[in-house]
């Protein structure tokens, strides 16, 4: 009899998990790519908003959630600049479909979509001689999520330009597609762009 209450206790002591919207956990989420292991924050929260605390230190915007790091970039110049509540309904309800859409949970699909968007390389410009060279180098783990992050960002609002379906779904899509690696994920072909430029001018 003793047993069973102080087991009551130890469970009425335990903290409750932490979920994201109150949905969503984040246990059991890895992120596959080694590269980006230190990059894709998974520290879990109720609501993506911290304030802005990051901004103070440089580099530092890689201890911010993931989430809240998809609706920073969806507060870009347009409609949705600086409104950070609608931002955060807009992820909210984009979640929902995608639950609803496969399944799965919508933060693993997250992550599998900035892996799979994140380009390993760029060209830059190196003059010598007067003459303009392209070469190609190697992007660095932190600039390869901004990367992502702003593809998937800007193929959701150029989808849902001139669209009668809301940013929502839009959004919602463009995760699902490049989560599956699709190429019609603006993410997914960008990088590919990119990569193959880079290509040729190893």
């Amino acid at each position: 009899m003793s047993q069973t209450k102080t087991a009551k206790a130890k469970k009425t002591r335990e903290k409750p998990e932490i979920k994201l919207f109150g949905k969503w956990s984040f246990e059991g989420i890895e992120v596959r790519d080694p590269g980006l292991k230190r990059y894709i924050n998974l520290r879990p929260l109720v609501i993506p908003h911290t304030m802005g605390r990051h901004e103070h230190k440089r580099f530092r915007k890689a201890e911010v959630n993931i989430v809240e790091r998809l609706v920073n970039n969806l507060m870009r110049p347009g409609k949705n600049a600086g409104k950070k509540a609608r931002a955060i309904n807009v992820v909210r309800n984009a979640f929902e479909i995608i639950h609803l859409r496969t399944g799965r949970n919508p933060i693993e699909v997250l992550v599998r979509a900035i892996e799979n968007s994140a380009p390993c390389e760029d060209t830059t410009r190196i003059s010598y001689g007067g003459i303009v060279y392209h070469l190609s180098v190697d992007i660095a783990p932190q600039r390869r999520v901004d990367l992502a992050l702003r593809f998937l960002c800007e193929g959701a609002r150029q989808a849902a330009i001139g669209n009668p379906r809301p940013l929502e779904e839009c959004l919602a899509e463009e995760l699902i597609l490049a989560a599956n690696h699709d190429m019609k994920s603006r993410g997914v072909s960008k990088r590919h762009e990119m990569e193959r430029i880079a290509q040729a001018n190893r």
